[in-house]
């Protein structure tokens, strides 16, 4: 019984911390807008936007249905010998869905 006990916290404390690792959703752009945007919204913060448009509704009239997350890649590298390692992102990708 106390075997079980303890297997319960320690699969709750797993739990936990895989939540609190989970990567944290784009801050996706509030308020009415069409599609097209909330598109140049995130480009200008950097994104690779990746559109799934479902239907034949310009984006200018389209509306967002999800914002996912996607690949984000990185470069690290110290420059000259000694000096410490830095990491560069080179590209953040996220999909917005359409509609």
């Amino acid at each position: 019984m106390k075997n079980l006990g303890i297997a319960t916290i320690v699969a709750g404390g797993l739990a936990a911390a895989v939540l609190g690792l989970a990567a944290p959703a784009v801050a996706a752009p509030s308020g009415p807008g069409s599609a097209q945007q909330t598109i140049n919204q995130l480009q200008r913060q950097g994104y690779k936007v990746i559109v799934n448009h479902i239907g034949s509704t310009p984006l200018s009239l389209a509306t967002v249905v999800a914002i996912r997350s996607g690949q984000t890649y990185s470069r690290t590298d110290s420059g000259n010998p000694g000096d410490s390692r830095q990491t560069t992102v080179t590209n953040k990708t996220v999909y917005v869905d359409v509609k």
